[in-house]
């Protein structure tokens, strides 16, 4: 398995980087404004995983970082997967001495529930305790409020 550095240094994030591979290479991402990067980088705790200097993935946690913590936008460049760094940057965001204590995780993913269930992560037990409005949705509402 290859090492990697990870940092949750957000001077040493290189934002072109994110934002391409969030706007232009994600599934959940697409289109998403360098603004809006900018500013979800600004309110969570960001993990750049870095090979010789140069930054080949990205996680982020919104977290008040007690009783809820969101992994997102968990992204490895191309050709830096099947190299264990899932495992690395997933299990740097778990021990992380801001994140250790959390007792609540939630996260989405349409490929990589193999990886987060060796972790502990399972499907929501009680879904229909489980609200969510998607970006359509609250459009629509705030057009007819």
């Amino acid at each position: 398995m290859i090492r990697y550095e990870i940092s949750t240094d957000p001077e040493r994030l290189d934002r072109d980087a994110v934002h391409r591979w969030l706007s232009d290479e994600s599934y959940w991402a697409k289109g998403r404004s360098r603004e809006d990067v900018e500013h979800s980088i600004a309110n969570s705790i960001n993990f750049g995983a870095y090979r010789d200097g140069e930054q080949v993935a990205f996680a982020r946690v919104v977290s008040d970082r007690t009783t809820f913590a969101w992994i997102c936008d968990v992204f490895v460049a191309r050709e830096h997967r099947a190299n264990g760094l899932g495992k690395q940057l997933v299990e740097a965001v778990l021990e992380h001495p801001e994140t250790k204590g959390v007792y609540r995780w939630l996260l989405a993913t349409a490929d990589a529930h193999d990886l987060y269930r060796r972790y502990g992560f399972h499907e929501i037990e009680r879904p229909e305790r489980f609200l969510v409005i998607e970006p359509e949705r609250l459009a629509t509402i705030c057009a007819d409020g």
